[in-house]
Parts: structure tokens; C-alpha cells; sequence
């Protein structure tokens, strides 16, 4: 058992050095002290890290092959590991247990359980610096102990294969959330990114939310349509999370919160952890992806029994087109968007590393969050309403959910 002491040396341990860091620091070390103080307090808490589906599709889920107690090299693609999370100030991480939208009833479980798999072994395998946490409280006590506290988010509904007994099976493993769904509508939820099929919800998939409510499992509305979202704003009890979503309003991509979802927050007491990924926070980037995939689908039209020409020509188009640059003020403007529209407790932080093809200028990795600190702390926030963004928002959206599961038994 770690001392107090021993944690809050872990708390203030100095950031990398600069020539170490593939997120170049972008803080002073006054607002480093600022984030000290307010992650000692408050576990910084990341609603979606996509690192166990990194680890199965680059290296076979062979933990073997990577070293997660050393900080990224260039010629690594991974986005996450423990100096840079401890670098980062993170406290707290949900790990996403991801199945491919295209997968279906057992195959999408299977795929679900070898993930968690994944996730498990590095806990075990990194004692020091990772504990599952089960509960809010628990989240506080690893945090304090100087560990990061883990918990598992499962990405998509298609595993519970329309059974809400797979469901609860789901939740015995220890997933502590579930996305309705993903890139695809599914036989009761329709997504975000495809053809809707039941105006939102179907009455099996208000069934679902219900269960979730009943045993203590967080609703997240991230890849879900807007119908959707205000079919299940409706129907929980609990309130729900927007595990790696941005705003509508800023940047019109089908997978941001709108408006009016935002405003209906507050009655049910959710949260919207912003998405760091450029082409959710930045409308130039946005176009950008549009352009650059109806330029891939020219190509394909163009060569369909050469693919390499149609690569070629895809990498000319995007040699003279460059993609455009998100920034840390661009996501700084969408926490501070949902936080004008829903109120200062109803925004977070759900970054999508190692989840998405490329990132933010200084939003590289899970060592850069004290960025977007330092920008919204020159912007006016105080310790109290960075230590809500941080992670007070999500464990009251916790302790919400135990309440009701607690009282539907």
C-alpha cells in the first residue's frame, strides 16, 4: 500500500523534458502548479482510450511486444502509455472494449471479451501505476493512492446481441458503460454515421437504457443520432455520458452534441467529455475529410483494377491539399461552448487517443492534457470549474447511477 506521501510525490513529479515529449509543452510553471494542485485533488478522469484495440490490431493483443512503462518513441504509433499518462495528470482512464461496427452477435462478443482480456493483463501486468475501480469512490481512493484508476467502456451495442441477459453478463465483467452503438445503426439504435431505421430508439432499445439504469451502467450517447440521444435523455433515470463527443454548433459533424441535446442536460444531470480528434473540433479539417473521401472514391472509379494508381493519385491530391490543423484553442472553444449552452457541470474530457488517425496540434498524446488546461486557465476558468471539467462532473454522474441502481433493488 502506497503512502500519502509516496502519492502526492507522484501528483508533483516534474514533466518529461521537452526534448522527450511528442506533445511539445505548452505551459508555464505557474499553470503547471495550477494543475498540479487541482489533479492532486481531482483525478483527471478521460471518458475513451482506444489502446486495447491498438494493442490486438498492431501487435496481436501480444503485450509482450511494447513497453508501456517507456515514454513513446518516434517510431511508435501508440498514443498512451504510463510515463505519459503520469505526465498528463491523468487519474483516472475508462478503456475502451471495442467490437468493428461490421461484426454481429457472437463474433462481436468475442470480439468485446478479447479486448477486456487485453485490459485486464495490463492492469495486472502494472500493478504500480494501474487498479479497476468499479465505483466513484473507488476512482477517489486509487487516485489518492497514486495509481490511475481503470475502467472498462464498451464501444457499440451489436454484442449484446439484442439480449438483455448478454447485457447484464457485460456488466458482471466489470464494463461500467456501454455506447448504444457505433459507426452503424444497429436493430434497435440508430447511429450517428448511417441510415436511420427507427427514429431513434426502438422500444427495445428504451428497454435497454432501462436495464442499464437498473444495473449501474452508464448510458453513453457518443456515436448514437441526435434522435436517439433525446430518446434516451427521455427514457433514463440516470444520468447518461457523452463518452468522446464535441459540439454541433462549432463543428457540424453528425457525431457532435446538438444544441438542443445540450440544453436537455441539465434535468438529467449528464455529461459531454469533449473529443480531442481535429476533424470533431474543426470545421476546416471536417471538409477536409469530406474532400479527401470523395477524392478516394474518384480514384477507386478511376482505377478499379489498380490499386496502387489509386493510391497514388489519392497521395498527389493530398500532396497539393494538406490537411488543415486543429488546435488546443479549437477544443478549448467547444468545452467552453457545451459549458455556455449546458452549464459548467455538464462538460468533461473524452480524448479518442490512440482511437483516431491524427491529432491535434498539442493534443498529441495522453501527456498533453495540461495544454488545454493552460488555454483555458488564460481564458479566465478557475480551479474550481477546471477541477468540474477535470473530473468532479463525471464522478457525480457516478454517484448518480449507483443512486438509482441502488434503488431499483
Amino acid at each position: 500500500m502506497r503512502t500519502a506521501l509516496l502519492a502526492a510525490l507522484c501528483w508533483s513529479a516534474a514533466f518529461a523534458p521537452a526534448s522527450a515529449q511528442t506533445t511539445p509543452a505548452q505551459t508555464t510553471p505557474a499553470e503547471r502548479a495550477r494543475i498540479d494542485r487541482i489533479t492532486a485533488r481531482t483525478p483527471l478522469i478521460d471518458g475513451h482510450n482506444d489502446l486495447a484495440d491498438q494493442v490486438h490490431d498492431l501487435y496481436g493483443g501480444e503485450l509482450a511486444r511494447i513497453d508501456l512503462t517507456r515514454w513513446g518513441t518516434p517510431q511508435s504509433p501508440l498514443q498512451t502509455d504510463i510515463p505519459r499518462l503520469r505526465s498528463g495528470r491523468v487519474g483516472a482512464q475508462f478503456w475502451s472494449v471495442y467490437a468493428p461496427a461490421e461484426l454481429r452477435g457472437a463474433e462481436a462478443a468475442q470480439a468485446v471479451q478479447v479486448q477486456i482480456d487485453i485490459v485486464r493483463q495490463i492492469v495486472a501486468d502494472h500493478p504500480e501505476a494501474f487498479e479497476f475501480a468499479a465505483t466513484a469512490g473507488d476512482i477517489e481512493r486509487i487516485h489518492r493512492a497514486g495509481r490511475i484508476a481503470s475502467m472498462l467502456g464498451m464501444e457499440g451495442g451489436e454484442p449484446i446481441n439484442g439480449n438483455l441477459a448478454v447485457l447484464r453478463q457485460f456488466r458482471a465483467a466489470g464494463v461500467l458503460y456501454m455506447t448504444l452503438c457505433h459507426a452503424q445503426t444497429t436493430a434497435w439504435a440508430d447511429s450517428a454515421t448511417d441510415a436511420p431505421q427507427h427514429g431513434g430508439l426502438s422500444p427495445f432499445g428504451e428497454d435497454v437504457v432501462r436495464e442499464m439504469n437498473r444495473i449501474g451502467m452508464l448510458v453513453d450517447l457518443s456515436h448514437v443520432s441526435a434522435d436517439a440521444m433525446r430518446d434516451a435523455l427521455r427514457v433514463s433515470r440516470a444520468p447518461v455520458i457523452f463518452s468522446h463527443s464535441s459540439a454541433y454548433a462549432l463543428t457540424p459533424h453528425p457525431r457532435n452534441v446538438p444544441d438542443d441535446v445540450l440544453r436537455l442536460l441539465p434535468a438529467n444531470g449528464g455529461v459531454v467529455m469533449v473529443n480531442f480528434y481535429p476533424g470533431f473540433v474543426s470545421d476546416e479539417v471536417r471538409l477536409w475529410s469530406a474532400a479527401q473521401s470523395g477524392e478516394a472514391a474518384r480514384q477507386k472509379a478511376l482505377h478499379p483494377d489498380d490499386p496502387a494508381a489509386a493510391a497514388a493519385g489519392l497521395a498527389d491530391w493530398v500532396a497539393k491539399n494538406p490537411r488543415p490543423a486543429a488546435t488546443v484553442a479549437q477544443v478549448a472553444d467547444h468545452v467552453e461552448h457545451i459549458r455556455d449552452v449546458a452549464g459548467i457541470d455538464h462538460v468533461g474530457l473524452g480524448a479518442d487517443f490512440d482511437g483516431v488517425p491524427f491529432t491535434t496540434e498539442g493534443l498529441g498524446d495522453v501527456a498533453s492534457y495540461p495544454n488545454l488546461f493552460a488555454e483555458l486557465m488564460r481564458r479566465g476558468w478557475s480551479d474550481a470549474d477546471l477541477a468540474k471539467l477535470a473530473g468532479g462532473n463525471l464522478l457525480r454522474v457516478l454517484r448518480g447511477a449507483e443512486a438509482v441502481a441502488a434503488a431499483s433493488h
